[in-house]
C-alpha cells in the first residue's frame, strides 16, 4: 500500500528542508515504495485558490508532516495562518501527525506560533530539532515506526531482539530465583522455586539457544546499565513548582528494571507528605500519603515498561511543591492518542516481554486499565485527575494534595484501612523532627544523647529539634529530666516546612 505524504511549514523558512525531505522519501529505496510526497512548491498551475489547494491536499493525505520554527507566516484577515490551518485540518480529518519543532528559545517564536506549540503538547508528542540531519534522522526513525504500526514492515519489538554481547553468565541468579519466589506467590507460575536460571529464562521466551534478548538482560541482568546506559531513572525533587538548579535532591538510580521501580517509588514516598493519625480506633497508627502509593507505582511502572529503549534518554521522575511528573521516552503506537487512554481500550505493550514478567510479579495488570486506575484512584482520594501530555516523550503529572488531613480507621475495617475524616489538629513536621519523634514513640525514657547517637546528630541539633516539638505540643517532659516524654495523640504530617500548628 502507498501513503501519502504532506509536508507542511511556513515555505521560507523551510526551503531547504522542504525540499531536502521530499526528494529523499521519494528517492530512498525503502521510503520509495511506500510514500509519496506532496509539497506546495510542486503543485501545478491550476483554477484554484491556493489555500483551497492545501487544505484538498491535507485531506488527501495519509500522514501529516510539520516543521514548526519561528514564524507563524502569512496572516488571513482572521488571524490564522496557511501552517495553522493546515494543522487544524489535519487534527479534524485524523491524520497521522507528526511535528518537528527547531529547537530555538520560546521567546524567538512569534507569539502566534508559541500558542500554537502551547496547544500541541497537549495533544501528539513532538520532536525538536537542531539542523537538517537531525531532522531527517528523527523523520526517518518517525515513519519506520508508522511502517511497522501498519504492518508494512516486520520487525521484532526491541525487548525481544537478540543481544550478542551477553551471556548467561551476566544473568543474576539472585534476581530470577527472587522472581520465581514472587511471581508463584502472585500469579501462580508453574516452575518450583529450585529452577535454574536457563529454564526460567527459556520459560520466558528470554533465550533462544544461547542468546539472550535484551528484555532478559534489563529485568535479571548483574548490571544492565552496562549493556544499555539509558535504561537508568533519573530521580529529582525541587522545593519550588519548575525545573531550577542547583538541585536539592538529585538522584540517579541503576539496577534491573524491578530496582529499579522500587528505589524510584521509594525516592518520591520518602520526599511526599505521610499523615499519621492516632491510636484511638486500632492499635496500629493509621498513616496516609498525600499521592495513593499505588497511583504512584502504576505511572513509574508504565514509563519504565513501556518507554522507547533505543532512545538515549532515561525515564524521568521530578516532583515539584504542587505535583508529580514522570517522563518516559517514547511515544504512543498510532492506534492510540491521549483521548483513548483514557477509555477502554485494547493494551499495546511496546515491550510485550517486559510488560510479562512485570504481569507475573503483579507490578501491573494485562488489561490495559492502568490509566483509569489511577483516575479513579486519584479522585477517590480527592485529588485531580492526572494529566498525560506528549512533547518529545509521554508526560504524566499527578497533582499533590494542597492540604493534607489525616484519617482513622474505620472499626469495621480490618488490617488497618483508611476510612473517613477525623476533626482533629495536624502538625506539619520536618522529616528530621518526626525521626526524633518515631524514637520517642519507640521509647520514651530515650535520652538527649540516646536520641543523638541514633540519628547522628550532635547534642544542640537534638534539642532544638526538641524544643520545636514542645512547642508543636506533640510532646512533653513528665517528670523531669529524668522522667519519660508523653507523646500528645494528635496526627503528625511530615512536610519540609518549619513545624507550626495548624
Amino acid at each position: 500500500m502507498r501513503y501519502k505524504i504532506f509536508i507542511s511549514s511556513v515555505q521560507k523558512e523551510f526551503a531547504g528542508e522542504r525540499r531536502m525531505l521530499a526528494n529523499y522519501l521519494q528517492h530512498d529505496a525503502l521510503f520509495g515504495k511506500f510514500f509519496d510526497v506532496f509539497i506546495f512548491e510542486d503543485l501545478p498551475a491550476k483554477d484554484q485558490t491556493p489555500n483551497d489547494a492545501y487544505i484538498n491536499e491535507v485531506k488527501q493525505a495519509d500522514i501529516f508532516i510539520a516543521l514548526w520554527g519561528k514564524e507563524f507566516g502569512y496572516e488571513f484577515s482572521d488571524g490564522t495562518s496557511p501552517t495553522q490551518r493546515e494543522f487544524e485540518t489535519a487534527s479534524i480529518n485524523n491524520k497521522f501527525r507528526l511535528v518537528f519543532l527547531l529547537n530555538v528559545e520560546e521567546s524567538a517564536r512569534h507569539p502566534k506560533m508559541d500558542l500554537l506549540v502551547n496547544r500541541l503538547s497537549d495533544e501528539l508528542i513532538y520532536r525538536q530539532f537542531s539542523s537538517a540531519p537531525e531532522l531527517l534522522s528523527d523523520v526517518y526513525s518517525s515513519l519506520i515506526a508508522f511502517l511497522v504500526d501498519k504492518g508494512e514492515l516486520r520487525v521484532e519489538p526491541f525487548d525481544k531482539s537478540p543481544n550478542r554481547e551477553a551471556s548467561l553468565s551476566d544473568i543474576s541468579d539472585e534476581k530470577t530465583a527472587w522472581f520465581i519466589e514472587r511471581a508463584r506467590a502472585e500469579r501462580n507460575l508453574p516452575l518450583s522455586v529450585d529452577t535454574n536460571k536457563e529454564k526460567l529464562l527459556t520459560h520466558l521466551n528470554l533465550l533462544q539457544g544461547s542468546t539472550l534478548s535484551n528484555a532478559a538482560i534489563l529485568l535479571f541482568g548483574t548490571q544492565p546499565q552496562r549493556f544499555f546506559i539509558s535504561s537508568e531513572i533519573k530521580c529529582a525533587h525541587f522545593h519550588g513548582t519548575r525545573v531550577e538548579k542547583p538541585i536539592p535532591f538529585y538522584q540517579v538510580y541503576k539496577g534491573n528494571l524491578f530496582e529499579l521501580v522500587d528505589q524510584a517509588v521509594n525516592f518520591v514516598l520518602s520526599k511526599i507528605d505521610l499523615a499519621v493519625g492516632t491510636r484511638s480506633q486500632s492499635a496500629m497508627v493509621p498513616t496516609a500519603y498525600e499521592i495513593p502509593p499505588e497511583v504512584i507505582e502504576e505511572a513509574i511502572v508504565n514509563a519504565v515498561a513501556h518507554r522507547d529503549y533505543d532512545s538515549t534518554a532515561s525515564v524521568q521522575v521530578m516532583l515539584f511543591a504542587d505535583r508529580l511528573e514522570i517522563r518516559n521516552p517514547g511515544q504512543l503506537p498510532s492506534t492510540l492518542s491521549i483521548e483513548t487512554l483514557k477509555q477502554d481500550h485494547s493494551s499495546y505493550p511496546r515491550n510485550p516481554l517486559i510488560a510479562e514478567a512485570f504481569y507475573l510479579t503483579r507490578y501491573i495488570e494485562r488489561m490495559g486499565t492502568g490509566i483509569q486506575d489511577m483516575t479513579t484512584r486519584c479522585l477517590e482520594y480527592g485529588l485531580p485527575e492526572p494529566e498525560f501530555k506528549m512533547t518529545d516523550g509521554f508526560v504524566v503529572v499527578i497533582h499533590r494534595k494542597k492540604e493534607l488531613a489525616f484519617e482513622k480507621v474505620n472499626e469495621s475495617d480490618a488490617g488497618g484501612t483508611i476510612g473517613g475524616a477525623i476533626g482533629g489538629t495536624i502538625v506539619s513536621l520536618t522529616e528530621s523532627q518526626l525521626a526524633v519523634f518515631n524514637l520517642m514513640q519507640k521509647d520514651n525514657t530515650i535520652s538527649v544523647r540516646g536520641i543523638g547517637k541514633k540519628l547522628g546528630i550532635n547534642r544542640s541539633g537534638v534539642q532544638k529539634h526538641i524544643e520545636n516539638l514542645k512547642n508543636a505540643g506533640v510532646i512533653e517532659r513528665i517528670g523531669g529530666t529524668r522522667g519519660h516524654w508523653n507523646i500528645i495523640e494528635i496526627g503528625v504530617a511530615v512536610c519540609s516546612k518549619i513545624a507550626e500548628k495548624r
